[in-house]
């Protein structure tokens, strides 16, 4: 995948240092902890490998992942693996698709009681889908829930709320009979919303009366029980969102969407169009508006002050051990595989899919980089820990050419005095992904950016550089003609490049005494 035009981290990157040193003392150590995470990810601030292609001898340098799950490039392997896991539990069911929401109200305080609030809000909707499934009116049935948190909305504002997805049916209250539920219909949303509304706010008034919950700034009288209990009134008449779907097409449909929400961050790097003077621009979805616009006119940019934007991006940050994906019911983890196996003994024998089941050895090389440009496999030949650079920084000789501007690359540092100024000769190193341009008589070079010369001299030892020692044999260095340095600043290690014989054609063998 190519490499998105514009990411988080050149955002962080830009203005992060302003943002922490104007907000000091106001960020908490998991947001400076993201931020940290996010700026250092895929850079050599983390170390790397080098890997090269077996059928070409390519070289690749890939730095590790920060692996934080709110660095938008670090989850789909995550979610790939956790989908992996998923696929084998899948039942053969329909599959509805239920959002529980907090009202604006309660996001202020659920902002500053992030655990307590975020964990009362997993509880109260799982025990709502529970208790309505188990009342004989309506299913009558144990059910399993895969429950996800999302706590943001398209323009990054703070919006608590839960994604659940329960198949369509469940265990008998004795475990012996599987009961399905009404074709296309799960649960009525009006009985959901009710009893997830007296739910939550029971348990946020019992974590009120224990005193769980801190209140911060503008919420500081909530404190007292009164000013509480006045907050909670209104919502106690106030209508709950609880949205419900249309069930899935199938179980490929319901691995589709959980490959979408469960493993997602606030904002992908591809939802990100410009970072300029105005400040950051993304796009976002106006869901109040899709009804009435036409076509994918409910598809909006917007554009936010760079610290506006960070501001938004880590409200969303989770507290440390924080489970962001949970299971209840029949899918609790004590008792998930047990169940999933009764389930399916009790629907009966179902159709083998026609696909042939890759082995794990074939899973394994699949997974195995492919090179970029011949198609081979990348073994990794070198590792190199944080804040190091690769040694092995070539797999083929250094190509040399003569023009004097000198061209720069990556991880090399040549001295200043080492390169000929173009007085004194066209001598001087260029990128190091090619041949000498007179190896061994051969011309087949690429296009120089410069005019090439013949080559007359030797490039000074001072403008060496470490290469491995499978490229070149050690050598003795010889003077170089052009070169008006006498002193070297770049320490030298390991092997040199071949002296100056190489490049010239060898002496005629003198005639043997007759």
């Amino acid at each position: 995948m190519a490499r998105p035009a514009l990411e988080v981290a050149d955002i962080l990157n830009a203005h992060g240092d302003a943002y922490e040193k104007a907000h000091a003392g106001h960020l908490s150590r998991g947001q400076l902890k993201v931020m940290s995470a996010i700026r250092s990810c895929r850079t050599a601030v983390l170390g790397g490998h080098v890997a090269r292609c077996a059928g070409c001898t390519h070289l690749e340098i890939a730095y590790n992942s920060c692996r934080n799950r709110h660095c938008p490039k670090c989850q789909e392997a995550t979610a790939r693996d956790w989908l992996a896991a998923r696929q084998a539990e899948l039942l053969p069911v329909p599959y509805y698709h239920l959002v529980f929401t907090l009202p604006a109200a309660i996001g202020a305080i659920a902002y500053q009681n992030k655990a307590a609030v975020y964990d009362l809000l997993f509880r109260a909707s799982a025990q709502t889908l529970t208790t309505i499934a188990a009342d004989p009116r309506h299913l009558g049935a144990r059910i399993g829930i895969t429950a996800v948190l999302h706590t943001w909305g398209s323009a990054l504002t703070h919006h608590p709320h839960i994604h659940a997805v329960v198949p369509g049916g469940g265990l008998s209250a004795d475990g012996v009979r599987w009961i399905s539920g009404r074709a296309r219909f799960f649960l009525p949303v009006r009985v959901l919303s009710r009893l997830f509304r007296r739910l939550f706010l029971d348990g946020l008034r019992a974590l009120h009366a224990a005193g769980r919950l801190a209140f911060f700034g503008d919420l500081t009288p909530l404190a007292e029980t009164p000013a509480f209990e006045v907050l909670l009134a209104p919502l106690r008449r106030a209508e709950w969102v609880v949205y419900a779907k249309r069930p899935f097409a199938g179980p490929a449909a319901v691995l589709a969407y959980l490959s979408r929400y469960t493993h997602r961050v606030a904002i992908s790097n591809s939802r990100l169009l410009a970072l300029d003077d105005r400040g950051v621009t993304f796009r976002w979805k106006d869901y109040r508006a899709r009804a009435k616009a036409a076509g994918n006119g409910w598809i909006k940019a917007m554009t936010l002050p760079a610290d506006e934007f960070i501001r938004r991006f880590l409200l969303h940050v989770l507290p440390d051990g924080f489970h962001r994906i949970r299971h209840y019911g029949l899918f609790a983890s004590a008792v998930r595989a047990a169940n999933i196996e009764r389930i399916r003994a009790l629907l009966g024998p179902q159709e083998e899919s026609t696909h042939p089941t890759p082995s794990a050895e074939q899973e394994k090389a699949d997974e195995r980089p492919r090179c970029r440009c011949c198609g081979g496999l990348m073994t990794i030949i070198e590792t190199f820990a944080r804040g190091s650079l690769p040694r092995t920084w070539s797999a083929e000789p250094i190509r040399i050419d003569s023009s004097w501007a000198p061209r720069p690359f990556p991880g090399i540092r040549l001295s200043s005095q080492a390169m000929p100024s173009p007085a004194s000769g066209p001598c001087a190193l260029c990128h190091p992904r090619g041949h000498f341009h007179h190896h061994r008589g051969t011309r087949k070079m690429l296009p120089p950016r410069r005019p090439v010369h013949d080559w007359t001299g030797w490039v000074p030892p001072s403008a060496w550089i470490s290469a491995p020692r499978s490229v070149f044999p050690p050598s003795t260095p010889a003077s170089n003609p052009h070169s008006t340095a006498k002193t070297s600043t770049v320490a030298h290690v390991g092997p040199r490049f071949p002296p100056l014989g190489a490049f010239r054609r060898r002496p005629a063998r003198p005639a043997s005494p007759s």
